[in-house]
């Protein structure tokens, strides 16, 4: 396979899906043109503009760094269509309007550069019917490109290829968006709603069935349907209303219009509810009412019966919620049997939508890891739905699913396929089973795919566990060291979040030891990066305790200086260490990075000194390296006033602001422009390595001790407490935050002394211990920290 070179992609369509993908490949540093309209009156591309400008108010941000929509080139099809021609990958994302959508391919067509790729974002129409019209040789670079709303987020990206589309076009296309953009890819055939959103609205439709047989209220079924299934928070109704009901309706209806002869034709009507909902105006979230709705601090459900908002937040019975905690085998047994209507709805759901992938798994997709993943990636459950079965027991489920079809309790009366008793599951370690090829398949064999040290795993494929992987070197019960025989020692936290304790600073100056000795270079990465989990959410507040209890205040700074020791032994080791950060990097989970030769950081990465939230002021050499790279940065610069250097370190100290993603952290200074951004996390460990081997072959040597590092002094601190000051007075911080803010100020402008004095690390780190050690000792401080440790939640005092 050749390399594909994306030089300028062209979005058309600046809805909301078209400028959104727009914002996530200029994320990751992809030129985009996106068009629209032209507008008829004002600016030609006023449409597009005002789509920019409304993208970078939205929560959650499409873009990593706002300021980053400046590099998306607005244009319109009256005038702009000429530049499609520089364009490698043409992305359409207009209305789901076959009509529309051909009109706009027949403008489209002539301007395509002979080697572009062409593809449509449609959620569920034919892409054999979408390149009708095209000539043969455009229909081999023509496919569909599905990417799940937000695509900054969510990680599905499903590929449609039509009968006649070239291989290579489309291995090119997994490839580019795997590693460049940061998905997890799934093939899917072109039939209606591919394959997440066919199975994944369906089991909707099953939801809204089964609870409307069972009597059970909007809120209630969101209780059951969201964690507790170990799916996303919204569940059900919910996630309708945030998706918009008016875009759920259509995704239905595309499946009524278009498998009047499936076996589950009858479940496909919109239901009653939803289309009462969609025809008086209540569409969800963006029209301020649907199954939900908020009545000031209130929110109030639907009572279908009533016709009426009511009260909600009702709850699951506690018997069912205790049944949801047993194992696999048990729980089913249990929600099958328990003769309570909410344990009922339960196996009724899962049965519905076992049924259902069983019917279709050869129509929609190649195999069942296809289907596995296109769910848990397109909607967001822990674990894919042949996975929930094989669980808990194929034949059993298989068993039971087959006598509620004979009894007339299932959704549709068509039997089990017959390949669902010839096998024992659908997932094994060889691969993934497929109808229609009577065996199972292996994964693809990709190059890309080599990247992954550790791919998306499934239930019964017994791939390898990244916490026992490899070969081990060291382990107790905070930290795993360990190699893949490559010259790259690794270590990894075990602790609750992983938080940084005694033990963990313990084993990461074995690891520095170790690596020194025997290694080329040291990578700190957490397997909880795999499943969304922290980088480090900082020092173990929890085992300084017993410290501060027996000893004061006092008694914790030896474990405040190991901490900095720890901190400073991993900036000055002899082989490069080099931090794989993804998730969660909070307070020492922030300073233990600033200190390595490099850091590779995962685009969803959300670092932050957080420790004024807790009455504390960061003490792990974070303040201290803010000021030696703010003197730095002055002193390249020829400036001998330090305050415009200090003060954005000391502002996102003082409001205790986390990056909403890792190019905002570059922008705050907490992660190096020359540092690495990866978008696919299953690539973290890859990447993180690779950059540690080239550093160790450049022969890496680490940075020199200064003495000279330039004192802001007291005139930027003065500076800085006027600040605090306005921030105070303007309600923005408490008056503790204020007196904590004044030690912040004291540290960065290296404790009072001259300006232009040189002073070194350690009198900054001597600062940080001593002003950490007296706000410890403060009531407040002390109120903040059990608040937090008592409710998870910063006290505000």
């Amino acid at each position: 396979m050749s390399n594909l070179v994306i030089r300028k992609v062209a979005v058309l369509g600046a809805g909301v899906m078209g400028a959104q993908i727009a914002a996530h490949l200029t994320n990751a540093k992809v030129p985009v043109i996106l068009f629209d309209l032209a507008a008829q009156t004002g600016a030609k591309n006023s449409i597009v503009d005002k789509a920019l400008a409304g993208m970078k108010k939205l929560s959650p941000a499409p873009f990593g760094n706002s300021a980053d929509a400046a590099y998306i080139e607005a244009a319109n099809y009256e005038t702009d269509l000429s530049k499609i021609a520089e364009c490698d990958l043409v992305i359409e994302a207009i209305a789901e309007r076959m009509d529309w959508k051909h009109d706009l391919y027949a403008k489209v067509a002539p301007h395509l550069a002979p080697h572009a790729i062409f593809a449509s974002n449609t959620s569920g129409l034919s892409i054999n019917e979408l390149s009708n019209g095209f000539s043969a040789e455009l229909k081999k670079r023509f496919c569909g490109v599905h990417f799940f709303n937000p695509p900054r987020y969510m990680h599905l990206v499903e590929l449609i290829p039509t009968a006649t589309t070239d291989a290579d076009t489309l291995n090119k296309l997994e490839t580019f968006a795997t590693t460049t953009l940061g998905k997890g890819v799934v093939r899917a055939k072109d039939t209606p709603n591919f394959i997440a959103n066919r199975v994944g609205v369906f089991s909707i439709l099953a939801v809204m069935a089964e609870a409307q047989k069972y009597g059970l209220p909007f809120d209630v079924v969101d209780d059951l349907t969201g964690t507790k299934l170990g799916r996303a928070k919204s569940a059900t109704f919910r996630t309708a209303d945030v998706v918009g009901l008016d875009t759920m309706a259509h995704v239905i209806k595309t499946m009524e219009d278009n498998l009047a002869d499936d076996p589950f034709a009858s479940c496909y009507p919109v239901p009653p509810v939803l289309k009462a909902l969609v025809d008086k105006g209540a569409l969800g979230q963006k029209s301020g009412a649907g199954f939900y709705k908020k009545e000031g601090k209130d929110i109030k459900v639907l009572d279908a019966a009533k016709g009426e908002y009511v009260t909600g937040g009702t709850k699951a019975d506690e018997l069912v919620a205790r049944i949801l905690k047993r194992p696999a085998a048990e729980r089913f047994k249990l929600l099958r049997e328990t003769d309570h209507p909410q344990a009922q709805f339960l196996w009724a759901i899962f049965r519905d939508v076992f049924h259902y992938i069983a019917i279709h798994l050869d129509s929609i997709a190649d195999n069942a890891r296809d289907v596995d993943f296109a769910i848990r990636w397109g909607f967001g459950w822990n674990e894919g739905p042949f996975e929930t079965w094989q669980s808990a027991g194929w034949k059993q489920i298989a068993e039971w699913v087959a006598e509620d079809i004979a009894a007339g309790k299932a959704l549709s009366n068509a039997p089990l396929p017959a390949w669902v008793g010839e096998v024992d599951g659908v997932h094994s370690a060889a691969g993934s089973y497929s109808p229609a090829k009577k065996t199972v398949v292996p994964r693809s064999d990709l190059p890309v795919y080599a990247r992954q040290a550790f791919p998306a795993a499934l239930f019964g494929e017994n791939t390898a566990d990244p916490k026992t992987a490899g070969t081990t070197v060291h382990e107790d019960q905070s930290i795993r060291l360990w190699h893949q025989n490559d010259g790259v020692l690794i270590a990894s936290f075990k602790s609750k979040m992983n938080t940084i304790g005694p033990e963990v600073l313990a084993g990461l100056q074995k690891a520095v030891e170790l690596a020194e000795k025997e290694y080329n270079s040291l990578v700190i990465w957490q397997t909880a990066s795999l499943t969304g989990g922290p980088f480090s959410a900082g020092a173990d507040l929890q085992a300084a305790m017993p410290l501060f209890m027996k000893g004061g205040a006092a008694a914790v700074e030896p474990f405040v200086k190991a901490f900095q020791d720890t901190a400073m032994r991993l900036k000055y080791a002899q082989v490069p260490v080099v931090a794989a950060m993804a998730g969660l990097a909070l307070g020492g989970g922030c300073e233990l990075p600033l200190h390595c030769a490099h850091r590779v950081v995962h685009l969803e990465t959300y670092i932050g000194l957080v420790e004024l939230g807790v009455g504390l002021v960061p003490a792990g050499g974070g303040l201290k390296e803010a000021a030696l790279r703010a003197a730095q940065a002055a002193g390249a610069y020829g400036f001998t006033n330090l305050t415009e250097f200090i003060k954005p370190w000391f502002q996102n100290v003082a409001m205790a602001k986390v990056s909403k993603s890792a190019l905002e952290a570059q922008k705050m200074g907490y992660v190096a422009t020359s540092d690495t951004v990866v978008f696919n996390v299953h690539e973290l460990l890859y990447v993180a390595k690779a950059q540690a081997k080239a550093l160790a072959n450049a022969g890496y040597r680490p940075p020199l001790a200064t003495a000279n590092i330039t004192a802001a002094g007291p005139s930027v601190q003065a500076t800085l407490q006027s600040i605090i000051a306005n921030m105070r007075d303007g309600g923005f911080i408490s008056a503790y935050d204020g007196e904590l803010a004044t030690r912040v100020a004291n540290i960065l402008t290296a404790g009072g002394v001259e300006a232009g004095t040189n002073v070194d690390e350690a009198w900054l780190l001597k600062l940080e211990r001593q002003n950490f050690i007296e706000a410890l000792g403060q009531p407040k401080t002390q109120e903040r920290i059990m608040g937090m440790l008592s409710t998870g939640k910063p006290v505000r005092n």
